[in-house]
């Protein structure tokens, strides 16, 4: 585990600054963000991914699972909360009423690193079409595809030895688990990454098949948030290779879309 994932107000800097520097343009590149906006993150952990949209104006909604993330956010946020600039929620994205919870559709749906941890993919996308987004909104997808290098978030282990073990969690089922226990790791959680892990090719499928049109995509070599972690410069993938498919999700760490519904 890197030392900034247990410092929580470091986290939510770093997550704020990317989202700044790449997220928020990214977004912006195919549709403005203006004030009044209201934007929901699903999964938003701690909330550094919506400060840039806070500070745009943008009414700014978190739907948090963990109860300890949950805490931070409500933590950091705890004047605009009471500003009602922003809201979060301790739920289970399936177990959300957007009117009553959230005060109707919104604008923009960000996922950022989340998408890959949750269970019946297309059932969330189509969801989200009908019953969170405004016409003509959008969301956003971050994502490290599931055969890239750490895609098992892997480098959150505690035993330093598997944390730095690159495509471990390709291994078949029983390995792998056997691994996580014998090094005292929490397997079940692993486990559940490897069973919703999501490749690029799938991700498309799913994006097509739900009824969504792609207006804006790239993928990283190096993943922009490894400005943090290794002190290195996004890169962007090579064209030839993020146009080879199957091969460019071993070798791509991650991959940012903008989809509307069609």
């Amino acid at each position: 585990m890197f030392e900034f994932h247990k410092n929580k107000e470091v986290y939510f800097n770093h997550q704020a600054i990317n989202s700044e520097r790449y997220i928020l343009p990214f977004i912006e590149a195919k549709r403005k963000v203006d004030a009044g906006m209201r934007v929901l993150e699903i999964g938003c952990g701690e909330g550094g991914v919506l400060k840039p949209f806070l500070n745009k104006g943008c009414n700014v909604i978190g739907v948090e699972l963990n109860e300890s993330k949950y805490e931070y956010f409500k933590h950091f946020y705890e004047q605009e909360i009471q500003d009602k600039k922003a809201l979060v929620i301790n739920r289970d994205i399936y177990k959300i009423d957007v009117e009553n919870d959230l005060g109707g559709k919104v604008d923009i749906i960000i996922l950022k690193d989340v998408i890959e941890h949750i269970h019946n993919q297309e059932k969330l996308l189509k969801e989200l079409q009908l019953f969170f987004l405004k016409p003509k909104g959008v969301i956003f997808f971050g994502f490290p595809p599931w055969q890239m290098p750490f895609g098992g978030h892997q480098q959150v282990c505690k035993s330093k030895f598997l944390s730095r073990f690159p495509y471990v969690h390709l291994l078949p089922f029983g390995i792998y688990e056997f691994l996580l226990r014998a090094f005292n790791e929490k397997s079940e959680d692993f486990i559940e990454i490897k069973e919703t892990g999501i490749s690029i090719e799938r991700f498309e499928r799913i994006v097509e098949s739900a009824g969504y049109n792609t207006i804006h995509k790239i993928h990283y070599l190096l993943n922009p948030i490894y400005t943090f972690k290794f002190n290195l410069r996004p890169l962007k993938q090579n064209f030839i290779v993020r146009n080879i498919p199957y091969f460019r999700n071993y070798v791509t760490t991650c991959v940012y879309y903008l989809i509307e519904s069609k």
